[in-house]
């Protein structure tokens, strides 16, 4: 059974997952690792979920505020040997209901064009290509996302 929890970066499970985020990322992002890492200090997310299978973490997701509308949605992993299963969609969902239950009226995102499993899945959960944003303005490997809510 998968539970939802909504908690805070200093959840240990959160930085646990992250970890492993940030080793899947070296090997995917390559070259450009350390200029995405640099916008994902945890200290910034007081809005984070995991995804509990069997009461054992196997994914997360976050969110920050952009603008006074807008919120960003970070750190979203799922552990390879669950993915397929949804877990994925429960957590931006979920990330999705709390945004809109705090007003605000979109989701944006970025990630990288090499993540070729992840653009798939923000397009198939009804996320629309949006001009590049903020620090990722110019970067040719970025793809950025919005979403209405």
């Amino acid at each position: 059974m998968i539970k939802i929890v909504r908690t805070n970066s200093s959840n240990e499970d959160f930085v646990t997952l992250v970890d492993q985020l940030n080793n899947y990322l070296k090997v995917v992002d390559g070259d450009d690792h350390e200029f995405y890492h640099q916008f994902n200090g945890l200290d910034t997310l007081k809005y984070v979920v995991i995804a509990y299978l069997n009461d054992t973490p196997v994914g997360c997701g976050a969110f920050k505020k952009y603008t006074e509308k807008e919120t960003e949605v970070k750190r979203m992993f799922t552990l390879p040997e669950t993915r397929g299963m949804g877990i994925a969609s429960k957590i931006l969902k979920e990330l999705e209901v709390w945004s809109k239950e705090l007003n605000y009226k979109a989701c944006i995102l970025e990630t990288g064009k090499s993540q070729v499993e992840a653009v798939q899945f923000y397009q198939k959960n009804k996320y629309t290509v949006i001009p590049n944003y903020g620090q990722y303005e110019g970067v040719t490997n970025s793809i950025c996302f919005r979403k209405m809510l």
